[in-house]
């Protein structure tokens, strides 16, 4: 049957694979590469004939994978911690190039080559992070937004390397050709924005308006797809052409759905690509150059770990973070996959080199759950001999806080809730990072704490031990809970009122054992009705009771939980 029946072998071996990786509480990559290396043909037993067709295939894998990405993109994501993702990321990227070149000549490679091992060495993976960070519990925490902000900043730079790296790796080509190459991109770049933000989305708006949810799939892929070979023809690459249409058709209204539906046809083609990525990964090398393999991880962990948790230092992230990202982010990631078959396929690199850094970068995947759990223990080390850490704050009263109010979160709600605190003469402290926020409060003289409360040390600088009450105002569930598990493990007694931002998060704060929850959207909707309806000449005590039975309803479960725990502590 030919390629019909590899690609049949590949499926069930991914499955295989996938099953695998998910019972180990591994990313399914990892799972698709191991079937690629046992359907490969350095192993025997069944093999696939056709590698080369299932490698023309994989490429469209790559394109949906970058036309997906393009597609998340958004600079909105950015903005939380914009300065070390647009500025320290770069950095990152060039110091660990450099030591990555380094490494590879003190290893015995030529120049062009060891450029390659630090491009590659550069890049972290972002689903094993995501994955990591999810399976702690620490999504949402300041420490994982400053990660994923450099992830997304990393996964832009895939683009451009895959255009300069193969064009420097030419003897022949100089620099005039890596300046027409940046220069093709940017007329190309420019002519989508211009085409992409006109045409598409009235293409897609017209056949979007025939309801057919077939034509619109076939209507996105070809966009991604289309746009991809259209760069290819240009002398560019396919994946930059196919991520250049899916970052203008995010801006479209349609981009939530084109996105939804593209996933799937994303997933199946990159797991072509992995298992195509296993392929080429040979058991018998890794035994030979077993030595070579150690000693290149071992060099990376440190290496590039440290390079990380000093950016984060540097550009002002205290306490655990720069530990928590310079442990989280060391491994190689997914991309460089990508990158590294495009050094294959442009031969600035060799087969042997292609697996050895194949065979890295799996290694330090696999080690990036248990290497990540260390950052707690090492920091309770670090506290233990480095106990004058210094952590600012600003007008905590001389005789300390007892019996006070905490306010995590300094933002609109937080500021209402200061200003009446403060206007009652009752003790109060915020907990806030945005340095717009901490000036704002420094020239109203209000006690502060900069920081991230999710993080224990902030919790501790704001005497969480001896407060009455903890108010979390931010609107992120994942942040809320966090920062609730933090405040009780270390005041069991602790007082906790949270914003919900539905009845499901409500009943997850429950459970946590907060005593108060607010729905704002609920209690907006509540005042706007009752101003129209007084409006209306309703009378105010038909008014008030309406709006009693609404709150009723939805605190009913709350409230008849701290009914039931009083009476069992009775």
């Amino acid at each position: 049957m030919g390629i019909a029946a590899d690609i049949a072998v590949i499926i069930v071996a991914a499955l295989i694979g996938g099953l695998v990786a998910q019972r180990l509480k591994q990313p399914l990559i990892l799972g698709y590469i191991l079937a690629g290396i046992l359907v490969g043909p350095h192993t025997g037993g069944i093999t696939v004939t056709e590698i080369h067709d299932i490698e023309l295939l994989a490429e469209i894998g790559v394109a949906l994978l970058l036309f997906a990405l393009g597609l998340e993109f958004s600079f909105r994501d950015l903005q939380p911690v914009r300065n070390v993702a647009l500025i320290g990321t770069p950095i990152q990227m060039l110091l660990t190039i450099a030591y990555g070149y380094v490494v590879g000549r003190w290893l015995g490679y030529g120049n062009i080559p060891s450029l390659w091992i630090g491009s590659i060495m550069s890049l972290s993976s972002t689903m094993v992070i995501l994955k990591t960070m999810m399976a702690r519990g620490l999504m949402g925490t300041l420490s994982s937004r400053v990660m994923v902000g450099m992830l997304i900043v990393q996964d832009l730079a895939v683009i451009p390397l895959m255009i300069i790296l193969p064009q420097i790796s030419d003897p022949q080509a100089g620099m005039p050709l890596v300046a027409w190459a940046v220069l093709k991109a940017a007329v190309f770049l420019a002519t989508m924005v211009v085409v992409g933000t006109r045409l598409i989305p009235r293409l897609l708006a017209y056949i979007a308006s025939w309801n057919s949810r077939e034509l619109f799939l076939l209507s996105v892929t070809a966009i991604g797809l289309g746009v991809g070979y259209a760069t290819y023809l240009s002398g560019l690459s396919f994946a930059f052409g196919a991520f250049v249409a899916g970052m203008v058709l995010s801006e479209s209204e349609y981009s939530h759905q084109a996105l939804s539906d593209i996933i799937p046809l994303r997933d199946i083609f990159g797991l072509l690509f992995f298992v195509s990525v296993g392929m080429l990964l040979d058991p018998a090398f890794l035994i030979d150059h077993l030595q070579e393999e150690i000693i290149l991880v071992v060099l990376i962990i440190f290496g590039k770990g440290l390079i990380f948790a000093s950016l984060a230092r540097l550009f002002g992230y205290g306490n655990v973070i720069p530990l928590a990202v310079g442990l989280g982010m060391f491994q190689i990631g997914e991309f460089s996959f990508v990158l590294a078959r495009v050094g294959l396929s442009s031969r600035s690199i060799d087969n042997d080199l292609y697996s050895l850094m194949l065979n890295t970068a799996i290694f330090t995947m696999l080690l990036t759950p248990a290497v990540s759990s260390l950052t707690a223990p090492l920091y309770a080390l670090k506290k233990k001999f480095f106990r004058h850490e210094t952590l600012q704050t600003v007008n905590l009263p001389d005789t300390g806080l007892h019996d006070h109010v905490v306010i995590a979160g300094g933002g609109q709600t937080g500021s209402y809730t200061a200003q009446v605190l403060k206007s009652l003469n009752l003790e109060f402290v915020i907990i806030e990072f945005n340095s717009m926020q901490v000036h704002h409060f420094k020239e109203l003289a209000m006690p502060l704490v900069f920081g991230d409360a999710s993080q224990h040390l902030v919790l501790e600088a704001a005497e969480i031990a001896s407060a009455r009450v903890l108010i979390i105002t931010t609107p992120s569930a994942i942040i809320t809970k966090t920062i609730a598990e933090q405040a009780l493990a270390i005041n069991p007694r602790l007082h906790i009122v949270a914003r919900s931002v539905g009845p499901d998060h409500m009943h997850l704060l429950r459970d946590l054992g907060v005593h108060g929850v607010v729905q704002p959207e609920l209690e907006a909707g509540l005042e706007i009705t009752r101003q129209a309806l007084l409006a209306m000449n309703v009378p105010d005590p038909e008014i008030r009771h309406f709006t009693d039975m609404v709150r009723g309803e939805l605190y009913a479960p709350l409230l008849r939980a701290e009914s039931d725990s009083g009476e069992q502590a009775g």
